[in-house]
C-alpha cells in the first residue's frame, strides 16, 4: 500500500475545517422541503444528524471541536420538514451569555506552551469566580444520537447525555443533561449499543485516571445498572467505540493514548504510542465484575469505529472494523489515513486471532440493519472516501463472500457527483415489524452536500442495490 507525503490539510486549520462542507451554519426553524419524486410509505418519522458546528468560529479550531448541532428531517405522509438547532448544553448557554468561548477546546487548545497556560489560567479563573460550574458539564454533545429507554439523547464522550425532544411540527428542543448515567463530573460514550430484542443499552465511560474504562448496562426502562470498572486497562486509551454480541462486549485498546502530562509541555494530551501492542478486551455482556475480562493482542489494529460484531459458534467472535493506516497520521494528517476494512476472527479458547481484508477501498462508518446489532449479519453498508479523497460515496459489503482468498466483498457501490460529500449511511427497514423480512429489505438514507452549488440533499436509496438514488429532498 502506498501513502502520500504529509500535506497542509491538518484537521485544526481554520481555512480547512471551517469552509466548504465543514463551514458553520445558522439555526433554521422547521422548514418545508422540496421532494423530488415520492417517499416510501415506511419512511414515517425523523432522521436526525448530529455534528460539530461552532457557535463562535474563531481562534484555534479542530475538526472535532464545535457545539453540537442537530439537523432533522421529519417525514410524514410523504411530506418532509427540515430543522437545524444547536444542542443547548450548559456550555453552549454560558458561552451564549458571554458572547465568546469560555470552555477550552479539547483538540485545538494546545498551539504552544504559552498559549496553553494562558487559556487554562483564564478557564480556572472563571471556574473559581463562579462564572462557570464544571459540575454541570463541559461537553458539547456534538458526536451522535441514541434512542433507548424511551428517550432520545445527543451525546459526546466528554460529558453525560443530553435529552432531546422532537415536536410535532418538526422543531428540536433540548430537555437537559441527564445525570442518571453518572456523577456530575463523569461522562459516557457517544456510541452506546442497543439490543432491539431486549431493549437494553450497553455503554462505557472513559477516564484519564484509573479505572481508565468503566462498563455498564442500561435496562429496557432506561435505568443504569451497577458499573463494572476495568482495572486491567493499563493506560488511558482513546476508546471511542466498542461492540456487543449476544454474549459479549468488546473493547479496543489502541495505540492512540491520552497522557495529560503533555499539556504541561503545551502539547495535546492525545498522542500515538508507536511501541504499544494493540489489544482487544472481551468481557461477558452481563458481567458484574471484570473477572471474566480477556485481553488478546492484535498488533497494528487501530480503529475509531467498529462496524459490527457477532458470535460464530460457542468459542468464536467475529468483528468487522476499519483499520486506520498509518496510525501516526490519524491526529494531524487525516487526509493521509486509509481505513482498511478487516474481518477479525477471535478464537476465545485458544486466544488466537485470524485477520483478512474485506475491501481495499477507503471505508468508514460501517452500519448494519439495526435489528441485527450483535447478531450474525450478511451485509454492511459503509461510507467511502470523503473530502480529503478523490472518491466519495457508499458501498454495500456482502460478508458471505469473505474467504482467505478474497480481499474485496463489495457487491454494490455509488459514487457521488464531483464536489459532493456524504455522511454516515443509516438503514431503515421496509417492514420493521416483519420477522420474515430479508436483512437488506429497506432503504439507506444520508445527507449529501454539494460544495459546488452549496446545496444539501437528503438521499433515499434502495438498500438491496444502492445505485441509483431512489428519492431526494432538497434542503
Amino acid at each position: 500500500m502506498r501513502f502520500r507525503r504529509p500535506s497542509s490539510s491538518r484537521p485544526h486549520r481554520p481555512q480547512i475545517v471551517l469552509s466548504g462542507n465543514y463551514a458553520p451554519v445558522d439555526e433554521l426553524p422547521p422548514t418545508v422541503c422540496e421532494v423530488e419524486g415520492s417517499l416510501p410509505p415506511c419512511l414515517d418519522g425523523a432522521y436526525i444528524r448530529n455534528g460539530p458546528n461552532p457557535q463562535f468560529p474563531r481562534g484555534p479550531y479542530h475538526l472535532f471541536d464545535g457545539d453540537g448541532m442537530l439537523h432533522s428531517i421529519r417525514i410524514s405522509r410523504g411530506k418532509a420538514t427540515f430543522c437545524s438547532r444547536f444542542v443547548k448544553t450548559y456550555k453552549y448557554n454560558v458561552e451564549r451569555e458571554f458572547g465568546s468561548p469560555v470552555v477550552i477546546n479539547y483538540f485545538s487548545a494546545y498551539t504552544s506552551l504559552l498559549a496553553t497556560v494562558a487559556r487554562y489560567t483564564v478557564a480556572f479563573g472563571r471556574t473559581l469566580s463562579g462564572q462557570y460550574d464544571v459540575r454541570r458539564g463541559t461537553g458539547n454533545a456534538n458526536t451522535s444520537l441514541a434512542l433507548f429507554g424511551g428517550k432520545l439523547f445527543a451525546l459526546c464522550e466528554s460529558d453525560l447525555p443530553y435529552a432531546i425532544k422532537l415536536t410535532s411540527d418538526g422543531d428540536i428542543i433540548t430537555l437537559g443533561r441527564d445525570e442518571s448515567f453518572g456523577e456530575p463530573l463523569m461522562s459516557m460514550t457517544a456510541h452506546p449499543k442497543v439490543d432491539k430484542e431486549t431493549g437494553e443499552a450497553f455503554a462505557f465511560r472513559p477516564s484519564i485516571s484509573r479505572p481508565f474504562l468503566t462498563y455498564f448496562r442500561i435496562n429496557a426502562d432506561g435505568i443504569k445498572q451497577p458499573e463494572v470498572p476495568i482495572f486491567s486497562m493499563a493506560e488511558a486509551s482513546l476508546v471511542h467505540d466498542f461492540a456487543i454480541t449476544e454474549s459479549y462486549a468488546i473493547f479496543p485498546d489502541t495505540q492512540m493514548v491520552i497522557n495529560p502530562k503533555e499539556i504541561l509541555k503545551g502539547k495535546p494530551p492525545l498522542l500515538i504510542n508507536a511501541e504499544k501492542v494493540t489489544r482487544l478486551g472481551i468481557i461477558p455482556r452481563n458481567a458484574e465484575d471484570e473477572s471474566g475480562m480477556m485481553w488478546i493482542e492484535v498488533p497494528g489494529l487501530n480503529m475509531l469505529h467498529i462496524s459490527h460484531a457477532w458470535e460464530d459458534g460457542g468459542d468464536t467472535v467475529v468483528m468487522v472494523v476499519p483499520n486506520l493506516l498509518p496510525v501516526e497520521h490519524v491526529l494531524e494528517h487525516m487526509d493521509l489515513v486509509h481505513s482498511s476494512m478487516e474481518r477479525i476472527e477471535i478464537n476465545l479458547n485458544a486466544k488466537t486471532v485470524a485477520r483478512r481484508p474485506v475491501s481495499g477501498r477507503d471505508l468508514e462508518f460501517g452500519v448494519v440493519n439495526p435489528a441485527y446489532v450483535g447478531k450474525k449479519t450478511k451485509y454492511i453498508y459503509a461510507a467511502e472516501g470523503g473530502r480529503v479523497s478523490s472518491r466519495a460515496g457508499l458501498v454495500k459489503i456482502d460478508l458471505s463472500l469473505s474467504t482467505p482468498n478474497s480481499d474485496d466483498c463489495v457487491v454494490a457501490s455509488r459514487l457521488y457527483d464531483p464536489g459532493c460529500y456524504g455522511g454516515e449511511p443509516f438503514f431503515v427497514a421496509r417492514e420493521p415489524d416483519n420477522p420474515a423480512a430479508e436483512e437488506d429489505d429497506g432503504y439507506l438514507v444520508t445527507y449529501v452536500h454539494n460544495e459546488n452549488t452549496e446545496e444539501s440533499k437528503f438521499l433515499v436509496m434502495d438498500a438491496k442495490s444502492p445505485p441509483p438514488f431512489l428519492k431526494s429532498l432538497l434542503l
